[in-house]
């Protein structure tokens, strides 16, 4: 038996019988890779612990299916069931929905029209107005400043006071939404999903729902995790006209037809199954769990995408041939909150002579947002944030942005005056302390390169290498491990420049294209050189013939 086989099983057994005889999990329709972890782990758990209560609480979530999951009943006989449904009535005030007759062209625009039609006919309340990210937030932000002067300077008396509300937006900024305002001036607060449920900001009369949600998904085919914008489900329409009843009766406005609502799926789709497994089975095979085809998933997950999670691990090193977790590095990598990539590339450090930059790298590429651009301030912004900018791209930029931060004593008024992140990059140096500990713990070097640019490099590919991209004649990339087409994205630092003939990248976001996030220039050389298990032998059959491509300079 294996020391994570030992965890797992007194992980459990510690649950199975302490005192306990409750456990609620709460906001369960968020449907989180590791809340499905959680889930099955309780079915397991309550297999050995019959007196054991399970409570999943959930303002939207679709009831019959947790019933049936936990239901310990093998009988026809309802009586014996071992799960039900019960329903507490919150207090809520009526909302009217009002629906537009034909599908806008650009819901943008349109988001900006009903909120000025809002302001300029009904009587008193805040609005709040769902949007599918931060560029769309901060476009329709401008976009109301500018005709809030407008109908100011043609003497209405009441006012907007229009903010924006994401994930990335510094913290001191988000707490804008909650501050009172006069009579004389009316709330306008364009927000991503996070105000679905995350939130509750009193006030809100009127709610305008754009009806398209950026979520992340993985295509196993293209073996690509991209931030792709889909159609809302109507759970989540419904939770959003729900914040306009909070305090008082409001309105909804659904800038979609109401046929359209109809077509909506039921609820949105489980991380589980539109995720990059690949953490999710290092964390089951961490707990001991080797069959993880066997656990108990709420929503089980497309076989195709276990298979590549599967792939990509052992071609990190983290499972050998037998589908179980190496010693010491798979063990190693499970132990690390972040993506396995990542993992790798940390623990590999100390072999390239550059743990200190890689753990300053890796820190702060779990910050979103550390660039900031005020709407009346982007040319002076992105002339400040070219003073960190490299000719390698984003991973080194990056580590010039900490690098300075923390030559200038952490200080907030610096940050301000380069258009930077301060609670970001307070949270980097937080996020690197823990990862340094990590390192100390599995002995890995402390050192430094000393300004060479080469072994951080190549110690990102040592991580990165699956995302590996080769630029071609028309401009554009396509992945070496499936042929995807790819795009620079315009907030890269190589955008615009000459384009490397190789990259590795974090991530893949899809708009009108797909996009390469936190970008890196490489030497195709060294993909060779440092993954020749992935590029010359290949971990399945379509890989067998990347070694042609790489040698392909």
């Amino acid at each position: 038996m294996s020391w994570f086989q030992r965890q797992s099983d007194l992980i459990i057994e510690t649950l199975s019988f302490c005192f306990n005889s409750v456990l609620m999990l709460d906001e369960a329709h968020e449907r989180t890779l590791y809340t499905d972890i959680a889930i099955g782990l309780l079915k397991k758990i309550q297999k050995k612990r019959g007196d054991l209560r399970v409570i999943v609480a959930s303002a939207t979530l679709d009831a019959e299916k947790f019933r049936d999951f936990f239901n310990q009943n093998e009988t026809n006989d309802p009586s014996r069931d071992t799960s039900m449904i019960l329903t507490v009535e919150g207090r809520t005030f009526p909302v009217d929905i009002f629906y537009i007759q034909s599908p806008v062209p650009d819901y943008v625009k349109s988001a900006v029209e009903t909120v000025m039609k809002i302001h300029q006919t009904e009587s008193d309340g805040d609005i709040l107005a769902f949007l599918t990210g931060q560029e769309e937030v901060e476009t329709i932000v401008s976009m109301l400043i500018e005709q809030a002067r407008v109908l100011s300077r043609s003497g209405m008396k009441k006012h907007l006071r229009v903010l924006p509300m994401y994930a990335g937006l510094p913290s001191s900024e988000q707490m804008k939404v909650f501050e009172r305002v006069s009579q004389s001036v009316r709330k306008v607060i364009v927000a991503t999903n996070i105000a679905e449920t995350s939130i509750t900001i009193n006030g809100i009369a009127f709610v305008i729902d754009c009806g398209f949600v950026k979520l992340r998904a993985y295509n196993p085919k293209t073996a690509v995790e991209c931030l792709v914008v889909v159609p809302v489900s109507k759970a989540s329409a419904n939770q959003r006209a729900g914040r306009a009843g909070r305090n008082r009766s409001g309105k909804c406005y659904r800038l979609y037809t109401e046929e359209d609502f109809e077509k909506l799926p039921q609820s949105t789709v489980p991380e589980m199954q539109r995720s990059n497994l690949a953490p999710v089975i290092l964390q089951l095979k961490a707990l001991g769990i080797d069959n993880v085809l066997r656990f108990p998933f709420l929503s089980p997950p497309p076989a195709q995408s276990m298979v590549q999670a599967l792939e990509l691990l052992y071609a990190l090193g983290g499972l050998d041939k037998h589908c179980r977790l190496t010693e010491p590095l798979g063990m190693r990598i499970a132990e690390f909150p972040l993506n396995p990539m990542f993992a790798k590339m940390l623990l590999e450090s100390g072999n390239f002579g550059c743990s200190q930059e890689i753990l300053s790298i890796a820190a702060m590429m779990q910050i979103q947002n550390i660039f900031m651009f005020p709407p009346n301030q982007k040319a002076q912004a992105i002339r400040k944030h070219r003073k960190f900018a490299v000719e390698e791209g984003d991973h080194l930029t990056m580590l010039n942005v900490y690098e300075a931060f923390i030559k200038h004593s952490k200080s907030s008024q610096w940050c301000q005056e380069h258009f930077l992140n301060y609670k970001g990059l307070v949270r980097a140096t937080t996020v690197r302390e823990q990862l340094k500990k990590l390192l100390v713990k599995f002995k890995v070097p402390k050192k430094s390169s000393e300004g060479d640019p080469d072994p951080v490099l190549r110690c990102i590919v040592s991580g990165f290498f699956a995302n590996a991209a080769k630029c071609h004649s028309t401009g554009a990339y396509r992945t070496i491990r499936d042929d995807q087409e790819l795009h620079i994205h315009p907030t890269s630092v190589l955008y615009a420049e000459k384009p490397p003939r190789w990259v590795v990248y974090n991530e893949v976001i899809q708009t009108s294209r797909y996009f390469m996030r936190d970008v890196t220039a490489i030497e195709s050389t060294w993909l060779l050189e440092l993954a020749p298990h992935f590029y010359q032998e290949g971990t399945h059959l379509s890989l067998k013939a990347k070694r042609v491509k790489v040698d392909d300079h």
